[in-house]
């Protein structure tokens, strides 16, 4: 990104761990400081970027071998009406409440299907609960709800589940990603308390209401499809790296302990390669590419 946009220089932190961290107020002494992190919550002051997940999604795009956010809409399961009408969810055991949620699925199984892949924060409940196989992620659309639940902070798949053709029930939390003020709950997923009382019935009412379910996940997809395309990453991250230069008060400095990344000038950077040239070809126009 930064071969094609021009940024002052900057010095800033990035906190690497799944948690926001600064919780001073504005009005404290010494003040908050401004604190890159992946993901936000109504607790802390933050600058919320794009998760890494997403991030690395975005870069590996056509070129890893996981998934990533493109591969997800062309592999979104059978038709809606074709889907096993029951809520899904396969993952760890990095919240107390998804324990809660295997229960309710051995107490509901025509409505529920969920279980604990991995057990690393409650390995003393394994015995009890239980340990699910793996699911491909693909085969999650295979049903026609989905259960979106914290896990240590804002559960990091909830986009990729919203660029399915499924439901999204998604569990009420207080931490967010980047995108989430473009959200409306009701209108592109269906929110269920955090204590996951209401669960159960909203499943119900999908199940009776199908269109209006539907229409909801629909409008999640084709929202989440417009706020998540690469580009618009890409220039979130430009823009919040601008805003924050027109803020920085001091010069940056490069200290003797740091590596300095060299990066090409204009004339290096631009593109040598000779389509055609090869074997008497044509060149090609930008039309014909």
């Amino acid at each position: 990104m930064i071969l094609k946009v021009k940024l002052p220089d900057l010095e800033f932190y990035i906190n690497v761990g799944d948690w926001p961290v600064e919780t001073r107020k504005a009005d404290a002494n010494p003040g908050p400081v401004p604190i890159l992190s992946w993901c936000g919550s109504t607790d802390t002051r933050d600058i919320v970027l794009p998760t890494y997940d997403i991030t690395h999604s975005t870069m590996e795009t056509m070129r890893g071998v996981t998934n990533d956010l493109l591969s997800v809409q062309g592999n979104t399961g059978p038709p809606w009406v074709n889907k096993t009408e029951k809520a899904f969810f396969r993952g760890r055991d990095s919240q107390e409440r998804r324990l809660y949620l295997v229960a309710l699925s051995k107490k509901h199984p025509e409505l529920l299907d969920a279980g604990i892949t991995g057990w690393f924060f409650f390995r003393d409940r394994e015995k009890d609960v239980g340990k699910a196989p793996l699911v491909g992620f693909f085969d999650f659309f295979k049903y026609k709800y989905q259960v979106n639940m914290d896990g240590t902070v804002a559960a990091y798949r909830f986009p990729y589940l919203m660029l399915g053709n499924s439901l999204v029930l998604k569990q009420n939390s207080q931490y967010y990603e980047h995108f989430y003020n473009h959200l409306k709950p009701g209108t592109h997923y269906i929110t269920v308390g955090r204590n996951l009382s209401d669960l159960i019935t909203k499943i119900e009412w999908a199940k009776k209401n199908d269109a209006e379910a539907q229409e909801t996940a629909k409008a999640g997809q084709a929202i989440a499809r417009e706020l998540l395309q690469p580009n618009r990453l890409y220039c979130y991250f430009y823009k919040v790296l601008e805003m924050y230069s027109e803020r920085q008060s001091d010069q940056p400095t490069r200290h003797a302990d740091m590596e300095l990344v060299p990066q090409p000038d204009d004339q290096t950077s631009a593109c040598t390669c000779h389509h055609g040239k090869e074997k008497n070809e044509p060149t090609l126009t930008k039309e014909e590419l």
